[in-house]
């Protein structure tokens, strides 16, 4: 017998991020001394109070065992909606929210319901890097519109027009971003949302970090800008990075009830419900104040100020002051040596030498750059630091 797979499956590139993850992992289990600037969830534990309502509820039995509704329960569907519009000012209904199993499930649900094969959608690069994937994976095409010239990474209004056309279904916002750590302010969203007057495009907007946000500024909520924002715009959140919960698997999202409806009709064919424990969980999470939140978050302002400060310092590498998210990306092509073919044989090289694992930029579309993330301990930022400024000083 011989095997045919999908040629949508076998287009698709595996992650990146998480091939470097387990190679610094194998790395690490020969006795090799990684510092890892990979990873993009928090290193904390989840909180306490949270991991308490779990147990009890595992130890309690009963309705803990069993289903629920396949896109979430009522009382954490009516949580969802009082957490956007007591932290976003925004106001959904239940019938407008939907549970997943990750912010990455909403997504590809999102991009199932709206795409047809040969119809695009707009990514800003750099983008995370299962954007364009989860698009080609529905038959879609990812126009991707290059934002590294732009203060701040922020999409250009005008380059957002240029790219519209007849099959333009949706584009993809993040704010605060991975990889870049930006986040956008009023102005730069009223000129994104001003370019798609006039037309059906869907807003498909990642706020995953938006308790993640640094020195002063405020996460601003695209769907909040005005009525029109508010009827084209998917707003994509989750539990993992603010109470560090990757592994709870919960997202979520609040939009246009007939995408909704279009999302949970295709999640009750695929994966059903998310666990129960873990909605139990989410549901102490989102009732249980911003203490632990707020605790990680400064942590992370004082290893983002130690990281930036270090590779600033490395000559032939400039990096700007990320404002949200626990990403730096630093510009690296001044260090592309002769041979070096860009930022993967860069950070494959940085990792056999001074075994220091980053992720190229090139994964995020941005091939002129890495990614490093803080979500690890401040040793460990030290080390690598010290080890980057070698390897820099070696390929100079």
């Amino acid at each position: 017998m011989k095997l045919s797979l999908s040629e949508f499956i076998t287009s698709l590139t595996p992650s990146v991020t998480l091939a470097l993850t387990a190679k610094a992992a194998e790395l690490k289990a020969q006795g090799i001394d990684v510092c890892s600037f990979t990873a993009g969830e928090p290193d904390f534990d989840t909180p306490a109070f949270i991991r308490e309502a779990a147990a009890s509820a595992v130890t309690g039995g009963g309705a803990v065992c069993h289903y629920t509704a396949a896109t979430g329960t009522p009382e954490l569907k009516r949580a969802v909606c009082d957490k956007f519009k007591r932290e976003c000012n925004l106001s959904y209904e239940p019938s407008q929210i939907i549970v997943s199993n990750g912010a990455k499930q909403v997504f590809f649900n999102a991009i199932a319901a709206l795409v047809n094969p040969g119809d695009e959608v707009i990514v800003p690069a750099p983008y995370w890097v299962s954007y364009p994937e989860m698009i080609a994976a529905v038959g879609g095409k990812p126009i991707i519109v290059d934002c590294m010239d732009q203060p701040n990474f922020a999409p250009n209004p005008n380059r957002i027009r240029e790219a519209l056309s007849p099959r333009t279904k949706a584009l993809i916002l993040c704010s605060p971003s991975n990889p870049t750590g930006a986040v956008l302010d009023h102005e730069q969203l009223a000129g994104i949302y001003h370019a798609l007057e006039n037309t059906n495009v869907v807003v498909i907007s990642d706020e995953i970090y938006e308790h993640l946000v640094f020195d002063g500024l405020h996460h601003i909520a695209p769907a909040t800008l005005n009525d029109d924002a508010y009827a084209r715009t998917l707003t994509v959140n989750g539990l993992s990075k603010a109470y560090s919960m990757t592994g709870w698997r919960i997202g979520y999202a609040g939009g246009p009830q007939p995408l909704i409806k279009a999302m949970s009709t295709l999640q009750s064919h695929t994966t059903s419900n998310p666990a129960t424990v873990s909605q139990i969980a989410a549901l102490a999470a989102l009732g249980g104040g911003l203490d632990e939140v707020e605790k990680m978050r400064l942590a992370f302002v004082e290893r983002r100020d130690v990281l930036v400060e270090g590779l600033r310092s490395i000559e032939g590498m400039s990096c700007g002051q990320p404002r949200g998210a626990f990403y730096v990306f630093p510009r690296i092509n001044e260090l592309y040596r002769e041979g070096m073919q860009g930022s993967v044989a860069f950070c494959q090289a940085l990792l056999e030498k001074e075994a220091v694992a980053t992720v190229p930029g090139a994964a995020f579309g941005a091939d002129d750059f890495m990614r490093l993330s803080y979500a690890c301990s401040m040793e460990t930022i030290k080390r690598g630091v010290d080890r980057i400024a070698k390897f820099a000083k070696s390929v100079r």
